[in-house]
């Protein structure tokens, strides 16, 4: 929230692309500094305090996708194009307390479904807040965090945290949240996953620090970096 006041915090590492769960409405985000301001940028949500922004720093612009549908609230399609490359984006922040399915991952595996055939093994990213983890997954309910990673994996599309840095799901090493901003209370509950030929390309996933990114929000970023 209140993203006009952390921007230059997360604009310091120079992002392409920056996507911002719990984001404030665009007529909110008057910079003061005019190399914060996005070239594009798309917003959604009902409270104008908190939606999802999706923003462009580089020459890539955002289409939302026709098949958009508005009952998955924070999982988004886009196209993101410029005139040498283009590819697809969902934007993710899992979160929609009006759904009687579930409100977490389950729309996450709703989405999933519905957008099967843009779900590719090439030019395909999936990022943002997934609110979810294998550690919370329910034995006998279809649809939890080890279903979703499985399902995605099966399309060729691949989280770059746990391949770049090699970790088990469920014992993630570096957290990207703390609950209520306590040290003692951390999750990995944020991804980026990219289809195959993005994930030949990883050069770094970086996952802030805590002591540094507590003053702005109980998340931290997950920066991925990949090569041309």
């Amino acid at each position: 929230m209140a993203f006009r006041k952390k921007a230059a915090a997360i604009l310091a590492y120079n992002p392409d692309i920056l996507i911002v769960p719990e984001c404030e409405h665009p007529d909110k985000l008057i910079f003061t500094n005019e190399a914060n301001k996005p070239k594009d940028l798309l917003w959604f949500g009902e409270n104008k305090n908190k939606g999802l922004g999706i923003f462009s720093y580089c020459d890539f612009k955002f289409k939302l996708i026709k098949i958009h549908d508005p009952s998955l609230k924070m999982i988004i399609p886009i196209l993101v194009s410029n005139q040498h490359f283009k590819f697809t984006l969902f934007a993710v922040w899992a979160n929609n307390p009006q759904d009687p399915d579930g409100h977490y991952v389950e729309q996450v595996w709703k989405a999933i479904h519905l957008y099967d055939r843009k779900l590719k093994s090439t030019r395909t990213i999936l990022a943002g807040d997934f609110n979810s983890n294998t550690i919370w997954d329910r034995k006998y309910r279809k649809g939890n965090h080890t279903h979703v990673v499985g399902y995605l994996e099966a399309k060729g599309i691949f989280s770059t945290y746990h391949l770049h840095h090699r970790q088990i799901k469920g014992k993630e090493q570096h957290p990207t949240q703390y609950m209520y901003r306590h040290k003692d209370k951390p999750y990995h509950l944020d991804y980026c996953f990219v289809s195959n030929d993005f994930a030949k390309k990883i050069q770094s996933v970086e996952i802030g620090a805590y002591d540094l990114w507590m003053q702005y929000s109980d998340h931290v970023p997950v920066m991925v970096t990949l090569g041309d």
